[in-house]
């Protein structure tokens, strides 16, 4: 099977499989939340998740973490590892911008 990247070069015709996550907020509430993208800095990998019912909110990013073979996504709670990783996706936001 070989590997089948889903960008805006995907030009044929299938459903894209959502991968959803139900992600608790500060405040107790769960939302349903889809990963829209990922990315990787400093060889840890990020991911940059959507609320399902409101997609124009701002995205949330997680660290993508692995046990036992088991993916899971970790708050990051570092100040400086914040700084590093917006700033990593607002630059490629960016430019995903200025090429449409």
């Amino acid at each position: 099977m070989s590997d089948h990247v889903h960008d805006e070069n995907c030009d044929h015709d299938h459903d894209h499989e959502e991968h959803v996550f139900l992600v608790t907020d500060e405040e107790g509430n769960e939302r349903e939340m889809v990963m829209v993208f990922t990315f990787e800095s400093e060889e840890q990998v990020y991911s940059v998740l959507l609320d399902r019912n409101d997609p124009e909110s701002d995205g949330v990013i997680f660290r993508i973490e692995e046990e036992d073979g088991e993916a899971f996504l970790v708050g990051i709670e570092d100040d400086a590892e914040w700084e590093r990783v917006t700033a990593i996706y607002e630059e490629i936001a960016k430019r995903e911008n200025e090429g449409q």
